[in-house]
């Protein structure tokens, strides 16, 4: 891990208990906000990077994830409480504002964050997941019809406790199928992993008897497998489980324009790029502070542990142009 010798952890307080805290660097404050199923560690590469660059780079382990609170009901995952610890992780480092990075679930997590308070979430970068302002369809409706015939994993997670058996009964198989499916060293898209048959289960659909892949360290894995061992996967996946209560929460939000400076990171073989190209493609005009799509060629979906070297450049560069 190569952040690990230099950062610093703390738990910092915000509603209902704490948010684990993983901070390197001194300067302008860059709050890195990880995806499913991972946590702080997604960043290791860019701490170091973002702090030899003159930033404070915080990398957090979401609610529901690693040492962070994990509460039990379900609507404590909804994207207001999300915002909600962000805004208090800012306040607890005592900075006056921040640029927000997500990854996957966090990039749209960065993306309500900087439309809900824009007067501290000056800029927007995005990885893996593109924006895409509020659909005026309720989105479990919308996925009911992505998957065709089988169901679409989204819908598929919206049942308690299937998906958490299945996770839960080998979390290292599960976890090393999963990264090895969306990664880019496979040299295709596994989109056909995010549909499940009638009567079958996501872990049939993953690789059997993968091993990690390249960018994945023995220690951040077993990090992750003692980590959801002791937590659950409960808390992860109600994030899912909130995608009809943030339509409605959002609503209020409804065309809002998300004006910050913003920037998009993904990969080429990332089935996002092929569902959501016309999210990509759009982003000229949804995100008025645009500055530029970057689509790495032969990488999935873990873009900044697949191309640490490059998605750490993209960044640095643009936050160099952005406000303080």
């Amino acid at each position: 891990m190569p952040a690990a010798r230099h950062a610093v952890h703390r738990q910092v307080e915000v509603p209902g208990g704490s948010i684990h805290v993983v901070e390197q660097g001194e300067g302008p404050l860059v709050l890195l906000l990880h995806g499913f199923p991972e946590s702080w560690r997604s960043w290791g590469h860019q701490l170091p990077a973002l702090a030899a660059a003159g930033y404070r780079a915080v990398a957090i382990d979401l609610r529901g994830y690693g040492d962070s609170l994990v509460p039990e009901p379900v609507e404590e995952y909804r994207m207001l409480a999300h915002v909600a610890d962000n805004v208090a992780v800012l306040r607890a480092l005592d900075a006056p504002t921040a640029a927000v990075v997500g990854h996957d679930w966090g990039s749209p997590i960065a993306a309500a964050s900087a439309l809900m308070r824009p007067d501290l979430f000056t800029a927007l970068g995005l990885l893996g997941v593109p924006h895409a302002p509020r659909s005026p369809m309720r989105p479990t409706e919308a996925f009911a019809h992505a998957g065709g015939d089988d169901e679409f994993y989204v819908s598929y997670f919206q049942h308690p406790g299937q998906a958490e058996a299945e996770i839960e009964a080998d979390i290292r198989g599960w976890l090393i199928g999963f990264y090895v499916a969306l990664s880019g060293e496979s040299g295709r898209r596994h989109a056909d992993v995010f549909t499940i048959p009638p009567g079958a289960t996501m872990r049939e659909k993953l690789p059997a008897g993968a091993q990690p892949p390249s960018w994945l360290s023995p220690e951040d894995l077993d990090a992750s497998v003692r980590s959801f061992g002791r937590t659950g996967v409960a808390g992860a996946l109600n994030r899912y489980r909130n995608v009809d209560r943030d339509w409605e929460d959002l609503a209020a939000w409804d065309g809002l324009t998300i004006r910050q400076t913003a920037l998009y990171i993904g990969g080429e073989l990332d089935a996002s790029a092929m569902w959501l190209a016309d999210a990509i493609e759009a982003h000229g005009t949804t995100l008025p502070g645009f500055a530029g799509n970057h689509i790495l060629d032969g990488c999935g979906h873990w873009v900044q542990q697949e191309r640490p070297a490059e998605v750490s450049r993209l960044l640095i560069d643009w936050l160099a142009g952005t406000p303080a």
